[in-house]
């Protein structure tokens, strides 16, 4: 038995969806995979196709979105880089769960000395920004796509680790797993079978979030020439590209600036929206604010 009553399984996914923030982030991300996907197998034009006598472009037929200034379509740039976004948001977050939970499980369910040490030790990696950390390893051991995973899944999986150790804790008082230890299950059967379904809201919020900073670490480490390689199309190296011929053409900077506002964007109100849905608490408390506000109907 759970500590509280989950809700049905789709339940909290049409609370979701009846939520702007769920929905708008919904929508984004389904976009960027569908666009992930179809980028796979076709773009309007090779990405790294350069056509010297249609660069600079305006925005129209059969440029979309214009040119750059070797004459790459942008849209197919843009395409393409989405692909990158997926890889390095999926990879970091991967990693990020797996380190979380090790983590939040030692720092928990082990020996007290074990306990304190992995607190200490999350304490210390918590001080430094993720990229900060991702800039580091970048620095040392080059700019690359999975420096920049591992470096955001490492950054982010120590502040997830954070946030669910104190969530183990807490259910680790609980009385269902007091019985369930007394009934003889093993640290690591109340671990699968009590606590990480009593945390999982907690924890997809925190990884939709770790998924946010992978797009905009990769963005900024690749701007800064430490994230994917000049023959790997990615978003932030497009606006890196595109940054010196702002005041001429200005347009060409906002199509990818867009793109990385608007899936950071969209990842975080995911976050923000899986939070109100999956916690029964702030989702009675939103509804009792909305019958109080005059003027708005329940």
């Amino acid at each position: 038995m759970s500590e509280t009553a989950p809700a049905g399984r789709g339940q909290w996914l049409r609370r979701l969806w009846s939520l702007g923030t769920g929905r708008f982030g919904i929508i984004v991300v389904a976009a960027l995979l569908l666009t992930a996907i179809v980028a796979a197998f076709w773009t309007p034009f090779p990405p790294a196709q350069v056509d010297i006598a249609a660069r600079w472009s305006a925005p129209g037929w059969p440029h979309l979105l214009g040119t750059d200034d070797t004459g790459r379509d942008i849209l197919s740039l843009l395409m393409a880089g989405a692909r990158t976004t997926i890889v390095v948001s999926l990879g970091a977050g991967l990693i990020a769960t797996v380190l979380g939970i090790a983590l939040a499980a030692l720092g928990a369910l082990t020996a007290r000395w074990v306990r304190e040490t992995v607190a200490v030790l999350i304490d210390v990696l918590v001080a430094f920004p993720v990229l900060l950390i991702a800039m580091m390893i970048s620095a040392v051991w080059g700019g690359s796509l999975g420096v920049v995973i591992w470096a955001v899944g490492i950054g982010f999986g120590v502040n997830i680790a954070r946030v669910t150790r104190s969530e183990l804790r807490r259910v680790l008082r609980s009385d269902f797993v007091l019985a369930g230890r007394a009934s003889g299950l093993s640290p690591a059967q109340n671990l699968w079978r009590h606590l990480l379904p009593n945390v999982a809201a907690v924890f997809i919020v925190q990884l939709s979030w770790a998924m946010a900073v992978a797009v905009l670490a990769e963005a900024g480490l690749s701007y800064l020439g430490f994230g994917a390689p000049v023959t790997e199309p990615s978003w932030g190296l497009l606006l890196s590209g595109l940054q010196q011929y702002i005041s001429i053409h200005p347009l060409t900077v906002v199509w990818p600036g867009l793109a990385i506002t608007v899936t950071v964007l969209g990842l975080n109100l995911l976050g923000d929206g899986l939070r109100e849905a999956t916690d029964p608490t702030l989702s009675r408390r939103t509804a009792a604010s909305r019958l109080h506000v005059p003027g708005v109907v329940a």
